[in-house]
């Protein structure tokens, strides 16, 4: 649907309301605001790891989590471990039913990945990361 702007608008409409329909003037011109997203204004993943005991797949799992931010989220995310042998309560309001697990939290919607992460493929495909082929 095109838009064209009030050719005399309303008492009370100021000069910044006015401005904020020119991208319906010319379209080609203007990028609107859901898509002049880039990856340094995007919003930050928020993921959980949700752990049972400091044990070798608990300590690989992490690692891989590590990893895997730092390689394909850079400085976008903010990564929590979640003992949950010294939480439970955590474990049952997450609907934790193995571990480990991740939770990407935001951007919504929630995606879960459940082992060691080792398969960095399955991993980014899971939390929707990568686009599948």
């Amino acid at each position: 649907m095109n838009r064209k702007p009030l050719q005399n608008p309303p008492q009370g409409l100021n000069q910044a309301s006015n401005q904020s329909t020119n991208h319906a003037q010319n379209p080609r011109n203007s990028v609107s605001p859901k898509t002049a997203k880039t990856a340094e204004t995007a919003e930050p993943y928020i993921l959980k790891l949700y752990i049972a005991g400091m044990t070798p797949l608990s300590l690989r799992s992490i690692e891989n989590a590590k990893r895997i931010c730092e390689e394909h989220l850079a400085d976008r995310y903010q990564l929590e471990v979640i003992d949950i042998s010294q939480q439970p309560q955590l474990a049952k309001g997450a609907q934790i039913t193995a571990a480990p697990t991740l939770i990407r939290e935001m951007p919504l919607p929630l995606r879960r990945v459940v082992g060691d992460l080792s398969d960095t493929q399955h991993v980014l495909l899971g939390l929707e990361l990568k686009r599948r082929r």
